[in-house]
């Protein structure tokens, strides 16, 4: 099993992406490594590649984009969560009440 410092950030997005939790709807907004902002409402994986469904079309009317997962930088979560669910996604600690 290779240790925290060998694996390599893409492969931890698509760990992300392939057991995304179920209690989590499966949109948000992705930020790539050029730090442009994606909104996505779905998404698919294929190998070493991600599909993401746009929330609306580009301004040249792209609905899909097709990225490789070297190019995650971060993704934004936009549905209210509980603890719980991020909990059953392997997150650990607690969450402010208020």
């Amino acid at each position: 099993m290779p240790t925290l410092t060998e694996v390599k950030p893409s492969q931890t997005w698509k760990d992300v992406f392939t057991w995304w939790p179920a209690g989590v709807p499966k949109r948000g907004v992705l930020v790539d490594a050029l730090n442009e902002t994606i909104p996505f409402k779905s998404f698919l994986i294929r190998d070493e590649m991600l599909l993401l469904e746009r929330t609306n079309p580009d301004p040249l009317g792209a609905r899909f984009i097709l990225l490789p997962f070297e190019a995650v930088h971060s993704i934004k979560l936009v549905d209210p969560l509980k603890e719980s669910v991020l909990v059953d996604a392997g997150f650990c600690g607690k969450l402010a009440k208020a």
